[in-house]
């Protein structure tokens, strides 16, 4: 748990640590973030994306270019944060806000320990589409989806809203595994290293609309 407040990254790190497959390493401020997970070694990083003593993104950078580097997800509020962008690009597996249920956050570590990646409708909603904007769809990301199947437009937009691969095969009556098999697909055909920034690519090619229902 990496957040410059004590009390924050301290209730973060119980609330985790309570569950019983899972095991807190560590909490520090983001200036000890990278000599910690040297000598920890943990598969998951949280760590918030605002701190005044070493920002967010800088040490996202420095545990992305780790070797065997911990799956990251930054810790953000409901408001829209410009850093966003340079998150998804600098590799964040996802965003959880410092609000979030503790069920759902020890759900999300589990998932993040499983390779997966973090994208609640809450954040996609707040975090997400406030940082693509609205007006025309980008020219630049309707020439990246224009390669997609019908089936994986209808996979990518759902994604975009911020579904689970359980709850996207149920939407299109699908099994999981073949959602995760489309995943894979578009994540290959966007270039995309997770699908954080294939939601935003979603988002910037006006497949999501504010009441999730998709572009013809």
């Amino acid at each position: 748990m990496v957040d410059d407040e004590v009390l924050v990254r301290s209730g973060l790190g119980l609330i985790v640590g309570s569950a019983p497959d899972i095991e807190v390493v560590d909490t520090c401020s983001g200036t000890g973030a990278e000599q910690s997970v040297r000598a920890h070694r943990p598969q998951v990083v949280l760590l918030d994306i605002r701190m005044p003593d070493l920002d967010g993104l800088t040490v996202l950078r420095r545990l992305r270019a780790l070797p065997d580097p911990p799956a990251v997800s930054m810790l953000t509020t409901f408001d829209t944060d410009e850093y966003i962008g340079t998150a998804l690009r600098a590799g964040a597996a996802g965003f959880l806000l410092k609000d979030t249920a503790p069920d759902q956050l020890v759900h999300a570590v589990r998932v993040l320990a499983g390779g997966g990646n973090i994208l609640s409708p809450a954040v996609t909603a707040t975090v997400i589409g406030g940082y693509v904007g609205g007006g025309e769809p980008d020219a630049e990301a309707v020439a990246q989806v224009r390669c997609m199947t019908t089936r994986e437009l209808d996979v990518l937009a759902l994604l975009g809203e911020g579904l689970s691969n359980a709850e996207i095969a149920d939407r299109l009556f699908l099994g999981t595994g073949t959602v995760k098999d489309h995943i894979s697909a578009i994540l290959g055909k966007l270039g995309a290293t997770n699908r954080v920034q294939a939601a935003v690519i979603a988002h910037r090619a006006g497949l999501v609309h504010s009441q999730g229902s998709t572009a013809p």
